[in-house]
């Protein structure tokens, strides 16, 4: 027993589909979020900002039982842990300055080094500079030190009273702007460390090095003035 055509007579409508576009004009999800980001290439992670992220994580991560246990023995004494200062970054954001309240082995600066990792300081670079200090507006062809990331330390810091003609903060971290790259980075992070170990190393009791007055090796009845 043949069914009844419930359509009628004549051959069944297609489901229905929905129309397609013609090619090339078909808008996709991928086309509509490309339409979405602002104009202008995307931001990618530089050479120097990878250098950043990797050396300075590994060198805070290296360095955090030594900090903290510097400041646990600040917070016995009784003293102040942390000093807090505004310094002003790149393009002239403001941002505040952690570091641990002590010298010693050059801790101070050793502690800034989340701010590398955060961004606000870059391994080398200009020092950063408090709100209103006059350096931020001096006049040139151009605020330079609005373009760069101040450093946790830089041309200016490694080469300090190196009896150079020039030996000037400004004039050797204006020059550091001019030649910066990699190299010079790396340059300078490698006389940041050989610096500190040198003076050191200086400062060790060495044994068999032990300084002999001139009496040491006087015979017995000599004397200076005949």
């Amino acid at each position: 027993m043949r069914t009844q055509n419930p359509w009628g007579r004549g051959p069944r409508p297609r489901p229905w589909r929905p129309s397609r576009a013609p090619r090339g004009s078909r808008p996709t999800a991928a086309r509509l979020s490309l339409r979405a980001l602002p104009a202008g290439p995307l931001p990618r992670p530089t050479a120097k900002r990878t250098l950043d992220l990797a050396l300075g994580s590994a060198l805070l991560l290296l360095a955090s039982p030594l900090l903290a246990a510097a400041a646990l023995a600040l917070a016995v004494r009784g003293r102040r842990v942390t000093r807090h200062s505004p310094r002003t970054g790149l393009h002239g954001s403001p941002f505040v300055l952690r570091s641990l309240n002590t010298r010693w082995l050059r801790l101070d600066v050793v502690s800034r080094l989340h701010h590398v990792v955060r961004g606000e300081l870059s391994l080398v670079g200009p020092a950063p500079l408090a709100p209103g200090d006059a350096r931020n507006g001096a006049a040139g062809a151009r605020r330079w030190r609005q373009e760069l990331k101040p450093g946790l330390t830089g041309l200016a810091q490694v080469r300090h009273r190196s009896g150079m003609p020039w030996d000037e903060a400004d004039l050797l971290d204006q020059h550091y702007a001019e030649h910066q790259g990699l190299r010079l980075d790396l340059a300078v992070l490698a006389e940041a460390v050989r610096v500190p170990l040198r003076r050191a190393a200086h400062t060790l009791p060495w044994p068999g090095k032990a300084r002999l007055s001139d009496t040491d090796h006087r015979l017995p009845g000599y004397r200076t003035a005949e």
